[in-house]
């Protein structure tokens, strides 16, 4: 779990210490438990495979598109909350840290709550609009009410706990207990799948892995945030709750357009899963195991941009501009220098790493069809690499220094101006391949724009930091 940090070891790592190595102490354990939650993800995704039935394939593939909403969720308070605690930090302004993270605690707690009373309503009519077919929908109601109506309370405030937690420097805390559920969950999937539960219950298995799993992770948090909160300011008390409006403003100004960028890429995702389904369910599967793949890539990352954005926040709070851009100078060298190593690993192997997720031993034309639509769309969708880190270096830049108008103006641009559009655009044109090649090609174009609206905010600070110690 890592020892304790104090606040003056904290503070020196963030304002001192090499930029690579205060980089590297913040982003590794990110990573790590980035790539772990990926595996757990996926984990669903490859023991259901083992039934070599693409109809559980697909299911799991079409409730994966509501369980994400997870994220903005969790964002909203989490990325917003944990954005503005690093600056107070900088600041050295407890009292206001305690306040809003509770504050976002409780909020995380309320927003969950109504989102899973939400889909316990409509369940039907939303899986139908997602896509579900008669062969699907069972299957889908199985995942749906356990991970998200039951599970989705304990999934998002571990996610805003691990938020807070990273901000204030504990990112090894943060990350072990990401990770420490997601290997929970692996070990749980194969029991419930193939132990506990009789045959053609194996999607119902891995969504009660998942679920008991989140809930371990959430009671980690709870102990971890009480036994540190000397040391990081951190607050779960309901007391505590009540923050002045401009705090709250704070919060939101940073939390809104987090959310909304996760929200209208999860509403993309669902367009995109919807779109898919149109052209079969088998065409559906193969996308399912190639998103989960593909994230591979991306987690690390966004690992990346994670470890990068409380480090931008202390020093953009004490107008350290200098330490500030070499943060995201070498944050942008690490994720592009992994993005290319990534593209060609996927190319040369895109064969053996779509074959891991579905048996053979099932419906052998089917699985072949599958198999061989998901090496093509993996050597399309890859592609996307190098754009989507600048598209997250980005948005945790701009959350890092509070600017929550361009991180809004980001969420347009590359959800609506692009992404929708080309969807949109070249499955009219192009049928499923054009579908496919949407992703790459919108995220080239955000990522190019995103990164030059960067450096024009970049740009715009070292004018506005013009100081004599700091020039």
């Amino acid at each position: 779990m890592g020892k304790a940090q104090t606040k003056e070891e904290r503070d020196a790592l963030f304002a001192e210490a090499p930029v690579p190595k205060a980089l590297a102490k913040l982003a590794v354990p990110t990573i790590i438990s980035q790539l772990i939650n990926l595996i757990y993800n996926i984990a669903d995704t490859f023991f259901v495979g083992r039934t070599g039935n693409p109809y559980m394939i697909a299911a799991v593939s079409l409730s994966f598109s509501l369980f994400l909403f997870n994220l903005p969720l969790s964002g909203l308070f989490g990325v917003g909350g944990g954005s503005y605690i690093a600056r107070l930090i900088g600041l050295q302004d407890y009292e206001r840290v305690k306040k809003t993270s509770a504050f976002s605690f409780y909020g995380s707690l309320a927003i969950s709550f109504l989102y899973s009373l939400t889909v316990a309503l409509f369940m039907t009519p939303i899986l139908t609009l997602l896509g579900a077919s008669p062969d699907t929908m069972l299957f889908s109601k199985q995942y749906v009410w356990v991970v998200v109506v039951i599970g989705n309370l304990p999934t998002v405030l571990s996610a805003t706990l691990a938020h807070m937690l990273r901000n204030v420097g504990y990112s090894k805390q943060a990350s072990f207990g990401l990770s420490a559920g997601g290997i929970l969950n692996m070990i749980l999937d194969p029991l419930f799948m193939f132990v506990f539960l009789p045959d053609g219950y194996q999607v119902l298995g891995a969504a009660i892995a998942t679920t008991i799993s989140n809930l371990a992770a959430l009671v980690y948090f709870i102990v971890i945030v009480k036994k540190t909160k000397k040391e990081t300011g951190l607050s779960l008390a309901l007391s505590d709750c009540k923050l002045e409006k401009s705090d709250c403003a704070e919060v939101f100004k940073i939390g809104i357009p987090s959310a909304l960028t996760t929200l209208l890429l999860d509403f993309s995702n669902m367009f995109m899963v919807a779109s898919m389904a149109a052209y079969g369910d088998l065409q559906l599967a193969a996308l399912g195991i190639v998103t989960k793949i593909e994230r591979l890539s991306n987690s690390v990352c966004i690992g990346i941009a994670l470890g990068m954005l409380p480090l931008i926040g202390f020093n953009y709070s004490r107008k350290n501009y200098k330490r500030l851009r070499a943060f995201i100078n070498a944050a942008t060298i690490a994720g592009l220098v992994w993005s290319m190593v990534s593209i060609v690993f996927y190319q040369l192997l895109a064969g053996d790493l779509v074959g891991v997720f579905i048996s053979s031993k099932g419906d052998a034309a089917a699985v072949a069809t599958t198999i061989t639509l998901g090496i093509t769309m993996l050597r399309i969708r890859c592609l996307n690499g190098p754009f989507t880190l600048m598209n997250f270096i980005s948005t945790n830049g701009f959350q890092g220094m509070g600017d929550g108008r361009l991180a809004l103006l980001q969420v347009i641009i590359r959800q609506v101006v692009f992404f929708f559009s080309l969807l949109w655009l070249l499955n009219r044109l192009f049928g499923i391949w054009g579908l496919v090649a949407a992703y790459p090609i919108s995220e080239l174009c955000s990522g190019v724009t995103s990164y030059i609206l960067l450096l024009l905010k970049l740009k715009k600070v070292k004018a506005q930091f013009a100081l004599p110690d700091n020039n």
